[in-house]
């Protein structure tokens, strides 16, 4: 087809929003026209998440609404569903192009030869054959930016199906991210949000032809080096791979923000051993103690799965207390949901939805409590806030160095600037 107009909905995390930001600009310099999801364009692009069958249903909901918004449009499907389910996809009514890992980056290409009224074409090899890393980051939708330094991974959770739909562990270069970093700060970004599927493991797999592996602190160093950023954030790190070399820098640098998340799971050894997990909750722990004693005030978020195949009572009670005996901030609450060909997926003493639910609305008010009291002890300080672009009801939103949302009545003046505010 010649070029058009094109418009992305992207489902899950934040590497997703990195590469849909990366694919809509690619196409942009092949000379399609960038559209809102909500108007009437000649493809939608639907980049997809596996993480939660809630996702599986999501993407064919927004097929059936581009079926009646546009019914003439090309629908392309890709993303970790894509990869995971391509014929499941290509079944449904409406999807013309189906892309794999693989080939996401090569959707121009395929733009340019689909025909739309043909059968649907299906481009997803085995997930062994993905080895490339692709640069990605976010642009144009905020004031920060998600840039992608990691990409796979080479744990096998028995819950996780990112290993099946992304690959192994691979990275993008030390020199590769600073140039990413200097195209950031030439469009006016403020602050960079370090992504990646296992961002601790970053060097594993780097393109580039590098003699020697590259570590995720040589790269923190590296970027604390750098003039036209003012901030950096970490996303997600694994609390094995969270040392304390990693927490130093942190503590002491200028540039890198007092704000840690980082996954748990699960508060019960019992259930982290069957999750496959690379540590134990003593660990965590001890993670969260060295933050809190070199940065008192740092954020910590974490995520929790609730309703795990085995998970009794008493484990979720344990992870419960865990968490409420914990110094951190907030939690992301995820309610366990069988994932095809995993091993959790054939495990026995599986958990009742109903008890699922219960369970994530407990800890999910336990958050919030958490959240509020970080947000307590932190009120009638004055911080360093980013204050967002865009005004919302006359109103501007943004966050401290250490992830505390705040909002005021809007300044054109403020907008994606630091300022310093009381909480």
């Amino acid at each position: 087809m010649s070029a058009s107009s094109v418009a992305f909905h992207t489902l899950g995390c934040k590497l997703n929003f990195s590469e849909s930001s990366a694919l809509s600009r690619q196409l942009s310099d092949q000379g399609f026209q960038a559209k809102s999801f909500e108007e009437v364009a000649d493809v939608y692009v639907i980049n997809t998440c596996s993480v939660t069958a809630a996702a599986d249903k999501e993407c064919r909901s927004l097929v059936r609404r581009i079926q009646r918004k546009a019914p003439e449009a090309i629908v392309v499907v890709t993303g970790c569903y894509a990869q995971l389910k391509p014929d499941e996809i290509a079944a449904i009514d409406g999807v013309d192009l189906v892309l794999g890992a693989a080939e996401k980056f090569n959707l121009a290409t395929h733009l340019r030869e689909i025909v739309k009224g043909k059968p649907t074409e299906v481009h997803a090899c085995e997930v062994s054959a993905v080895g490339d890393f692709h640069a990605s980051f976010s642009l144009g939708d905020r004031t920060r930016s998600f840039l992608k330094v990691q990409d796979g991974c080479d744990y096998n959770c028995s819950f996780c199906t990112i290993p099946q739909a992304r690959g192994a562990s691979r990275s993008n270069t030390i020199e590769g991210v600073l140039k990413n970093v200097e195209e950031l700060a030439q469009n006016g970004i403020k602050e960079i949000v370090l992504t990646g599927i296992n961002l601790g493991d970053f060097g594993k797999g780097q393109s580039g032809g590098k003699t020697r592996e590259e570590n995720f602190l040589e790269l923190a160093h590296a970027l604390e080096n750098v003039a036209t950023i003012d901030r950096f954030r970490i996303s997600s790190i694994e609390p094995n791979l969270l040392n304390e070399s990693i927490i130093e820098l942190v503590a002491n640098s200028k540039k890198f923000m007092p704000h840690f998340h980082i996954p748990l799971q699960s508060g019960s050894d019992k259930i982290l051993g069957l999750m496959r997990r690379r540590y134990r909750r003593d660990l965590y722990a001890d993670r969260v103690q060295a933050i809190k004693i070199q940065i008192p005030h740092c954020a910590l978020g974490v995520d929790v799965i609730v309703g795990f195949p085995g998970e009794t009572d008493q484990d979720f009670e344990e992870t419960y207390q865990f968490l409420d005996q914990l110094d951190v901030s907030y939690f992301h609450v995820f309610t366990y949901s069988e994932r095809a060909n995993t091993l959790a997926a054939t495990m026995e003493d599986v958990v009742p939805i109903p008890i699922r639910h219960e369970r994530n609305k407990r800890l999910r008010n336990l958050s919030f409590k958490k959240q509020r009291d970080f947000h307590k002890q932190h009120l009638g300080q004055i911080r360093p806030v980013l204050w967002e672009k865009a005004p919302i009801a006359g109103m501007m939103e943004g966050y401290t160095d250490n992830y505390i949302k705040l909002t005021t009545p809007y300044r054109a003046d403020w907008a994606n600037t630091i300022q310093e505010h009381q909480v």
